[in-house]
């Protein structure tokens, strides 16, 4: 045997004992996590599953991801990881439970992983059992053939298609082993590599799921285009009927004075003082235009001096706790604050609110921003509604915006954008 053929049998060997272990992370594992899994969905109802489930999931994606690193390390098969990020948890108690388990089972990532486990336990097992069973059984019929025929001399054994009851028996069974080992050291990187294609198909997003992702973007794109034409719309709009008439205004009264201040001179003093007030008003207009634009204090102190402040401007009692090891891009903070903002005003005007408490922190690549109330609840995402522009807002830096908010209250708005911190 030439040192080639040498060591293409010994890969073959041992992809065939590669298989041989993982078969049994497929039927032992998969099978497992499978019935946990469905078991825990099953009690969320029951309010057990808000405990189980996310633990059961981060089972379900470990073991998932084991198996994209041995489709990679053995058979060079990648498999995207497309989970959300999810940061750790500060929340305790029964709201945190809800939040966690309510965040997993909205990401459909969580479902290919189910039915990946149950492809895997079937399917996936079966080739991993033909991946070594090619590779072992032929050595049967060399064995028959050796002797082992004379056990069944005075009965029939079957190997394959062939009756082995004599010596000649025994070595068509040795004859037939021979091609099938030749076919299994062939076959077993192949079947082997078939086994992480089939996973691939269970776990990588499918395409209409990419198009679907790839329209909304372009969707939140189009829609933030348009938000910025009409916030431009507004501010000459707000230019024009505030600070541009009072700056005009002023100027006449300049003028007049200027005709006034040796003829009249009481006179002048009177539209010199109204001058100043009207000065002051156009400065307090343009002030409040550019606080509208961008706020001073986002851009000086970044995002969680800036939701501090829009706390303490509340007229409800706001709790305010910032975890934010660096700043995130300019765009990004502006979203989360004006979305912060609106969420802040809805728990004022709509929820009938005495009490807020906002957490912002960042976390596995994502910031997540939650605003809770302990109003009426009842709020939900609507077309023209702020909770719906919030969403709308998130969605140009493909953020997320998750909302719970049963009858009675609480209701927490959980906002999450995709950044790196600087």
């Amino acid at each position: 045997m030439t040192r080639a053929a040498r060591s293409r049998t010994g890969t073959a060997l041992l992809t065939a004992g590669r298989a041989f272990v993982l078969s049994f992370a497929s039927i032992v594992g998969s099978t497992a996590l499978f019935v946990l899994s469905v078991l825990s969905l099953a009690f969320v109802p029951l309010g057990v599953g808000l405990g189980t489930t996310p633990w059961v999931m981060d089972a379900v994606r470990a073991h998932a991801n084991r198996r994209r690193l041995l489709a990679a390390t053995w058979s060079d098969v990648r498999i995207p990881v497309p989970y959300r990020p999810f940061p750790e948890d500060a929340r305790t108690g029964l709201t945190g439970r809800v939040e966690r388990t309510t965040l997993l089972l909205r990401d459909p990532a969580t479902w290919r992983d189910l039915r990946w486990l149950l492809l895997d336990m079937t399917a996936g097992y079966v080739l991993l059992v033909l991946t070594f069973g090619l590779v072992v059984y032929p050595l049967e019929g060399l064995v028959l053939a050796a002797g082992l025929w004379r056990v069944f001399e005075d009965s029939t054994y079957w190997y394959a298609f062939v009756p082995v009851s004599s010596q000649l028996t025994g070595l068509a069974a040795a004859a037939l082993g021979v091609v099938l080992l030749h076919l299994g050291l062939r076959a077993a990187e192949p079947l082997l590599r078939a086994h992480f294609v089939l996973a691939r198909s269970a776990l990588a997003p499918a395409q209409g799921e990419l198009a679907r992702r790839i329209e909304r973007l372009t969707e939140t794109r189009h829609e933030a285009v348009d938000t910025a034409a009409s916030e431009l719309r507004r501010i000459e709009r707000d230019l024009h009927d505030g600070a541009q008439a009072r700056l005009v205004a002023m100027g006449m009264n300049l003028g007049a004075i200027e005709a006034l201040v040796e003829k009249d001179p009481a006179r002048a003093k009177k539209l010199l003082a109204m001058a100043r007030t009207s000065s002051a008003e156009a400065l307090a207009e343009l002030r409040d235009l550019v606080r509208g634009i961008h706020p001073p204090v986002l851009a000086e102190r970044g995002l969680g001096d800036a939701v501090r402040a829009l706390a303490l401007r509340m007229p409800v009692a706001s709790e305010v706790s910032v975890d934010l090891p660096g700043r995130a891009g300019a765009p990004v903070e502006s979203a989360a604050y004006f979305a912060v903002s609106e969420a802040l005003t809805n728990a004022v005007k709509h929820a009938d609110a005495d009490r807020i408490w906002v957490d912002v922190h960042h976390a596995g690549g994502m910031l997540r921003i939650s605003v809770t109330d302990n109003g009426r609840g009842g709020a939900a995402v609507a077309a023209g509604s702020g909770l719906g522009g919030i969403e709308r807002r998130l969605g140009t830096f493909d953020g997320v915006l998750a909302v719970s908010s049963p009858a009675g209250g609480p209701t927490m708005v959980t906002m999450e954008i995709p950044c790196a911190l600087s």
